[in-house]
Formats: structure tokens, C-alpha cells, sequence
């Protein structure tokens, strides 16, 4: 049994369509860009409903989760995370990045959330959420290669800004991150 750390916890079991949706949307609608909702449904059709749903109205859709005839569907709410300018000067694509993957003294750090992290990621990337970079400075290498990837580039931006002021030299900012990435992934 996986437990995934989320903002929020609605539960929408024993709710046939459209109601998990419609509560699905009220709940996000109070909701911080870039939180996490848990979604507790046992309508059997909430999985197909809920991914698109969410793939339409432009919020990430993590995956689901069943625990009994319970399904527990994990929504990250939108924001304007394409949208921002970039400020970290190096940057690469996902196609460097898979190519370093194998060299000595290369470390990709996932600043995505927990819940977007555990669905899919890179093998061998190390979690550590944005909002906890500078608590767990300490585990990073200041000699490594640190490729930062989040969804899609804004929030390793700014991670890779906190980490070149903080004194790490080799950090590259990739884009557009794990929105298109198409090398190897492993996950739940």
C-alpha cells in the first residue's frame, strides 16, 4: 500500500458521474497553483473521467492509485508554469540530459512534487520537492554535473537559480523536462 503525500483529500466515494468531477473542480478552484489533490472514488469509471477531464481543463493528471474498491487519483492543480520567463543561464534538452545519463559525476535532481515524482520518473533521479531544496543542500555534491528537471522547466529554473547562488557551479536547468520526455522512466 502506497501512501503519496497530497494538499488536499476529497472524498467522492459512493458519488456516481458527474459528481466526482464537479466536486473534483470546486475543490481546485480553492485550491493554490501547484498543490496536490487526492481524489477518493469508487465509481470504477472515475479513472478515464478524471484524466480527461483534468488533460482538458490544462491540470496535470498524476496517475491513480486503488487501495480495495477504493481508486485514489492524484490531480496536480494548473499554473501558469510554461508561461514564466527563465533566468538560469544554462540550459539543456531532454536529449543532453539522457545522454549524460551514464557518465560519472551526474546527478538529475526532481524538483517536482512527491505524488509527481512517485507516477513516473528517471532512474536514479533524487526527489527533492522545490519547497525543500534548501533544507537538503547538504545531500547535494557541489562537484557533480546537477541537471534539474521538473514538469516542464519554470520550477528547476528556479531551483537551479537557488543552487548557483548557494555555490554550485555545473547546474543545468532541463528543458522542457518531464512534459516531454521520452527517455527510460520508472514509477509506480
Amino acid at each position: 500500500m502506497h501512501t503519496l503525500k497530497s494538499d488536499i483529500v476529497l472524498d467522492a466515494q459512493g458519488l456516481a458521474c458527474p459528481m466526482p468531477i464537479v466536486r473534483t473542480k470546486k475543490q481546485l478552484n480553492a485550491m493554490q497553483a501547484g498543490q496536490i489533490l487526492e481524489v477518493q472514488a469508487t465509481d470504477k469509471g472515475s479513472t478515464a473521467d478524471l484524466k480527461a477531464w483534468a488533460e482538458s481543463t490544462g491540470h496535470h493528471y498524476l496517475g491513480t492509485l486503488e487501495e480495495g474498491d477504493v481508486l485514489k487519483h492524484y490531480i496536480r492543480k494548473a499554473n501558469d508554469e510554461g508561461s514564466s520567463d527563465r533566468k538560469h543561464p544554462d540550459v539543456v534538452n531532454n536529449n543532453v540530459l539522457e545522454s549524460k545519463l551514464s557518465e560519472d559525476g551526474v546527478a538529475v535532481i526532481d524538483v517536482r512534487e512527491e505524488a509527481e515524482f512517485a507516477f513516473q520518473h528517471i532512474p536514479g533521479a533524487v526527489s527533492i520537492p522545490l519547497g525543500e531544496l534548501e533544507g537538503r543542500i547538504d545531500q547535494l555534491n557541489k562537484e557533480a554535473d546537477i541537471y534539474v528537471i521538473c514538469r516542464t522547466g519554470s520550477r528547476s529554473d528556479l531551483a537551479a537559480q537557488k543552487l548557483s547562488k548557494l555555490g554550485f557551479s555545473n547546474v543545468y536547468n532541463v528543458v522542457p523536462g518531464m512534459s516531454e520526455w521520452k527517455g527510460q522512466t520508472e514509477g509506480l
